[in-house]
Parts: structure tokens; sequence; C-alpha cells
């Protein structure tokens, strides 16, 4: 007798052959001049039901440039595997040709050069009209967003969130969770969630006081689709006080919390659920431990780490579906729900090339209508790059390092730190530097840049307590985002060490000297998670010494030197 599993390889094999073919043949048709919107949407239907899963997309209503990392380390059990690979190592493992749509939508080797040929991506017109299509094959098909939707530009801090809700109201999801969204403020998140038209789910976002369940935030959605019960579990970010300020939102208690998820896994099979669904922030590497450790979930749409995957990986018996981020791309997911089971899957991850995909003309002049009291101010020039600019990358990432260094010149620091944020568009060389695109790379509610005295003692805390949120090899206890980044600053890490033995080397780097335990250091940072930070907008920070430059060039940063790789 074939098992659940042996379904689920069998699914995995057919994903395996549609996301390869569907690649493939985008990749040979866009060299021939010749890529169009029905075929960059063609997707053989199956099954009964239908899932669209869109995540972190970070208040990015326009098209943009996202380049990939270059560098995604793992470790422990997740040392080499995916989303661990990157560059021409990531292309071979899924038979992506060099300078193919493929290679550019997914990877970052010679990311400039290939924008200038394929374009900008995402823009939520062109995610709406592929929204649509999906649709239209199948309307019953179940919309799910995976959070950190309001949050990230210009518009959205002025409007506290509500351009993007009006935006997403119109796309109509089904159910999202949450991340970034609590930085509003637990009032404004109450505010917009009791009027949200669809689900605001969250089986672990409870109540601080009395560690139970929220009314707000209910755990799961009922779904009734393709003539089956479908489940869909909300996961939101389980460090959010730990990740941002817990100030913010001190009514609220988050963790991972398995055994609830257990429990409402079971609750839901008992009222008669035949294919169960989580919808998550937990980060990818966090969905693949947890769904060997809770039993019965088929399917986990991962968020928050912003991986883009072209097949789903199977971890035990559930399948986990990453999405990207910033609209770059949009997943489907079909499944055949039958005899009380998921019987198999089809998957495809499509990518919003904005030249390609027709936007929809209701939500461009949504969008228009959400941006239009803010045109000057947006599209003000700054100054130019005549650098890539970008954020991804474990270690640095070259809008950081520009960051850095206007901390250190505005702030008159010796070093200077910059969060290990994934979110932010990239920009080519030659292009004008917007204010819209410094918000793009800054925009948050607790932006101000401080400027302090650390120990050269307390600086290598901060590091191996940083380097331990990324690189603890039991995902559970990865509860940051990538490294902080460091201006004026070189250093050393052993990714391999245990927590407090990762980080050596430290170096001033204006002088050259040993970062000296006991001697004090000026250091400006940003993003501080304590109460009452005072200092300048990081958005002013940053405009100011970019207005000064005229024209920015950033110098490859040697000033990490990683081993245990």
């Amino acid at each position: 007798m074939i098992s659940r599993r042996d379904f689920l390889q069998v699914g995995m094999a057919a994903s395996a052959l549609v996301g390869a073919s569907g690649f493939g043949n985008w990749a040979r048709l866009a060299a021939q001049q010749a890529l169009t919107q029905d075929q960059l949407l063609q997707f053989e239907t199956f099954g009964n039901v239908s899932l669209i899963h869109v995540t972190d997309i970070h208040a990015q209503l326009k098209p943009i440039y996202f380049r990939e990392p270059s560098v995604n380390l793992g470790v422990g059990e997740n040392k080499g595997a995916v989303p661990h690979v990157t560059g021409a190592d990531f292309r071979k493992l899924y038979g992506i040709e060099d300078g193919s749509p493929s290679h550019y939508a997914l990877s970052s080797g010679d990311f400039s050069a290939l924008a200038q040929g394929y374009g900008r991506v995402g823009g939520l017109d062109r995610v709406a009209t592929v929204v649509k299509a999906m649709r239209a094959d199948r309307p019953d098909a179940i919309l799910l967003d995976g959070g950190d939707t309001w949050h990230g530009s210009y518009t959205c801090y002025h409007t506290e969130g509500q351009d993007m809700v009006n935006v997403m109201n119109a796309l109509q999801p089904d159910a999202m969770t949450f991340h970034w969204e609590f930085t509003l403020g637990s009032d404004r998140v109450a505010e917009i969630v009791e009027n949200l038209p669809f689900a605001a789910l969250g089986q672990n976002i409870f109540d601080a006081e009395w560690d139970e369940p929220t009314e707000l935030f209910p755990p799961y959605k009922m779904f009734e689709r393709g003539g089956t019960k479908i489940a869909v579990i909300g996961q939101a970010f389980p460090y959010m006080p730990i990740a941002n300020p817990r100030w913010m939102f001190p009514e609220y208690a988050f963790g991972i919390r398995d055994e609830n998820m257990q429990a409402m896994v079971d609750e839901v099979r008992a009222e008669g659920a035949k294919c169960v669904v989580v919808l998550s922030h937990n980060g990818f590497d966090v969905d693949k431990k947890m769904a060997t450790v809770v039993s019965g979930i088929d399917v986990i749409l991962s968020g928050h780490t912003h991986d883009a995957l072209p097949e789903p990986v199977l971890s035990g018996e559930t399948i986990i579906v990453p999405s990207g981020s910033n609209g770059k791309f949009v997943s489907r997911v079909d499944l055949d729900i039958r005899d009380g089971r998921m019987m198999g899957y089809r998957h495809k991850l499509i990518p919003i090339f904005s030249d390609v995909i027709e936007p929809d003309a209701e939500m461009a002049a949504l969008i228009d209508e959400q941006r239009a009291p803010y045109e000057d101010k947006l599209s003000e020039v700054i100054g130019q790059t005549e650098s890539l600019l970008y954020r991804r990358g474990n270690f640095n990432g070259t809008w950081d390092d520009l960051i850095c260094e206007a901390l250190i010149s505005e702030r008159e620091a010796d070093i200077a730190l910059s969060p290990g944020v994934r979110w932010g568009p990239s920009l080519l060389p030659g292009q004008d530097i917007t204010r819209e695109d410094i918000w793009n790379v800054t925009s948050m509610s607790y932006g101000e840049a401080y400027r302090t005295e650390f120990t050269g003692e307390f600086l290598k805390i901060v590091l191996e307590d940083v380097a331990d949120n990324i690189f603890n090899p039991d995902p559970y206890y990865q509860q940051g985002g990538d490294m902080v980044r460091t201006g004026g600053l070189a250093y050393s890490i052993d990714v391999s060490k245990p927590q407090g033995s990762r980080i050596s080397n430290m170096t001033l780097l204006k002088t050259g000297e040993a970062i000296d335990p006991a001697k004090s250091y000026v250091v400006a940072g940003w993003a501080s998670v304590n109460e009452g930070t005072e200092g300048p907008q990081i958005w002013d920070v940053v405009e100011s010494h970019i207005a000064k430059q005229g024209s920015v060039t950033v110098q490859e940063n040697n000033s990490v030197e990683v081993t245990g790789v």
C-alpha cells in the first residue's frame, strides 16, 4: 500500500517537472524575444483546490528592481540545503541557464546587466492581473497574504499603513498573518484589523497578561472549497519582542507555540478539515523544523526570510512553499484533496516581470490614488549612484554600506551599525536616487539615528549576540534577520563556533588598530528597540549625505572575514 509520504514524493516529482519546464520555457521564449503574459501564466489546472500565496510585499506598490542574495549561509542540518544555496550552485541545482529570465529572477549573478534587459519586477497592479487570471481559472482559489505588508515605504509610513490596507482590500485576500505590521503600534493594528474584510490569523498571538489566545487574531479559518474542507492556520512572526520593540505592542506575546499549533491542527481535523495549510511568517528554516515537530500539516506557505524557490521543499510529510518578497513573485499551488487527505499537488512560482504582465487598470488607478498626495516628495532626485545598490546577503549589502557611510559622516562617529533587515529594492548603476528610494530601505516607525559610546568589549557582545540569532544550529533559536552591518569596523566570524566564540580580529578601520575591549568608541546606528531613543531620522541622515555627495560610489566591502562555512 502506497504511503502518504510516497504520494507527496510523487507530487514533488510532478512539481519539479512543471516548475522546471515552466522556467525553461519562459527562459527560451525570452531569449527569442517572444515571452508573453499568457505563456508566463500558463498552468495546467490540477486537483480540486488552489492556493495563491504572496508574502513580504513590504509596501512596494510599484515595479522595482530586486537582487537576490549572493550569500545565504545555512548551519547545522541546513548547511548546504536550499534556500542556503546561491549563485552558480543554485542555477546548477535547478537546471537554470545562465542569462535566462530565471537566472535574473532567482539569482544574483550579473544582476545589473540582466536587469537592463529584463527590466523591473513586481508592482501590485501586475500582481492583481496574475491573481485575477488564477481566479478566472479557478474562481474559488484561496488567496493568502503571509505578512510584512503594511511596512516599508514613504506612503505606508505617512498613512500608517492605510495605503497598503486599501490596495490589499482591493486584491481581496482570504486571510493574512503578521510581523512588521505590529510596529505601527498595537492601537493602530487593532484599528485596522477590526475593519478588515478578511481573516487576520495568528495561532501564536496571545494576550501577554493572561497568556491566552486573543479574539482579535483567531488561530484559523475554515474554507469549503472544491467539495472539501480546508483549514488555514496563521503563524505570525514568533520573535516580535526580540527583533522589534516590545513597547510598541505590550499587550501581545508571541513565540512558536508548537504545542498550541498541534492542538489547532488536531482541532481543525476534528472539525472535518481534509487539508491543513499553515500561513506562516516563521522563516524557512523554522518552518522546516516545525513541519517535523507538528504532525498533520499538509502545506506551509512560508514567509519572513524572503526566499524564492522554483519548487516546494518536502519536510517530513509537509510541503513548504516560499514565495519571495517585494511583490516579485506569486505562488500557485493546486492540491488534489480526496479520500480524506492530500493526494498530490502541482506548483508554480510566477515571476512578476513588469514589462510582460499587463497592469490591471483598476488596481493601477487605486495605487496612483494612494500615491498622489505625496508624488512631489517621492520623485525628488537627491543624487545618483554609480554602484549597484542592493540589500541582501548575510553580512553586507551596498545599500547598508552607504547607510553606514552616512552615519559615520553625518553623526561624526568612529563606527556605524545598521540592522540586518532584508527588505528594500535595488538600484542600478547610473540611476537617480530619489527620496522614495531612500525611504524604501529605511522606512520604519522607530528610525531614530542614535549616537553613543560603546566599549570594545560591548561591541563584541553585540556582534556575538546578533551572530547567534543567525547562526545558531537550532532554527528555533535563529531569531534575527541577517548580520548587523558595520561601518568603520572589520572583524572575523567563524559561523561554526558556539555562541560567544564566533567573533575575533575586531579592527578600527580608520586607524588599523585592534579594537581595545576597555576603550570607548563613538558608535552611530539606527532602529534601536529601546524606547526613548533620540536622534534624527535615518532617512534624513542618508538624504543629507547623498545630497552632499551628489554622485555616490560604494566600494567593495571586504571588512568581514567569514570562516567555518
